[in-house]
């Protein structure tokens, strides 16, 4: 079994090129520079938010900037598909949150009408409500309810590290 290729520096096939931190460089629409029939998305893509009336800002390495990504890449796709042109990428932020210790976070949301902060206990039940509220499918957010939960009332924190490849699990 061959070890993983890393993406560095530009690819063969499509000269794309990446940034220091592996991001590959995309065209508004989020496509491949000559190749758009490639869409990147996510943290992987070095990609800018192209607001009306304002100058291209750098996209965050977040999964709300991801979704929406998926959405305007896949928008884009049915757009080429019939024949459309395709629309840039415009990154709306909703606001950031934040877990600060047990029982206490910060929540700062951006609304069509004004901006909201708060702290405390209360932020922290947003913050967890909302992450659960994310999550695909009704197994998810139960499992990891119960996870949190457990984790919560034990006051054991547990983390799934993987360090390496099992010697056992090779083909050798």
């Amino acid at each position: 079994m061959s070890p993983p290729r890393r993406w560095g520096g530009s690819s063969e096939a499509t000269g794309a090129q990446a940034d220091r931190a592996g991001r590959v460089a995309v065209e508004p629409d989020l496509s491949l520079p000559r190749h758009p029939e490639i869409s990147v998305i996510g943290d992987l893509a070095s990609a800018r938010s192209h607001l009306p009336g304002h100058d291209p800002r750098p996209v965050p390495g977040v999964s709300p900037a991801a979704k929406q990504m998926g959405r305007t890449a896949a928008g884009n796709i049915l757009r080429r598909l019939a024949g459309q042109a395709t629309q840039p990428f415009r990154y709306r932020d909703y606001g950031n949150l934040a877990t600060i210790g047990r029982n206490s976070a910060v929540v700062d949301l951006w609304t069509p009408w004004r901006r909201i902060q708060f702290s405390g206990w209360l932020a922290w039940v947003f913050w967890l409500f909302a992450h659960i509220y994310f999550l695909i499918g009704f197994r998810n957010r139960l499992v990891v309810l119960i996870d949190w939960a457990s984790a919560y009332w034990s006051e054991q924190r547990y983390a799934r590290v993987v360090t390496g490849i099992d010697p056992r699990a090779t083909d050798n």
